[in-house]
């Protein structure tokens, strides 16, 4: 059975804890080349598109349900919003947690909307706000 919008509103268990490190957090501002200096030195912060790193672990859980019929390999992350409570910093162990928020069906694609909250010590200090195209396998259409 492919996914609908009956499954608006599931919630899936966290993912593992994710530790933020400076190193993680430094190779992250040079993979995208950017050299501002918060995000290295002493007390850096991590870039805003950090929080997809961390986000996408929480991706296995709705990947891995088998009732919904979502295969990666046929899914186009389409649009990726951020919304910030605190930067996230080094020593911060982030629990993300994943809901389906929207979902839309027309003929053989599925457009998905995921709420991925990041908490620390149970406060969510981020939200990371994703829309997924997956088209259906051939059974499924």
């Amino acid at each position: 059975m492919p996914i609908t919008p009956e499954h608006v509103g599931r919630t899936y268990p966290p993912a593992a804890p994710y530790i933020v490190s400076h190193a993680k957090i430094a190779e992250f501002a040079q993979a995208l080349r950017d050299d501002n200096p918060a995000y290295f030195g002493d007390a850096p912060v991590a870039p805003p598109t950090f929080a997809a790193v961390i986000a996408a672990q929480a991706w296995e859980a709705l990947f891995g349900d088998a009732e919904l019929d979502l295969a990666l390999n046929r899914t186009m992350h389409a649009d990726q919003g951020f919304t910030y409570r605190r930067p996230l910093v080094p020593g911060d162990a982030v629990v993300a947690t994943l809901s389906i928020e929207k979902v839309r069906n027309r003929g053989n694609l599925d457009m998905v909307t995921i709420l991925v909250d990041l908490a620390v010590d149970g406060e969510s200090v981020c939200e990371a706000r994703s829309q997924l195209m997956h088209t259906r396998g051939e059974a499924d259409a």
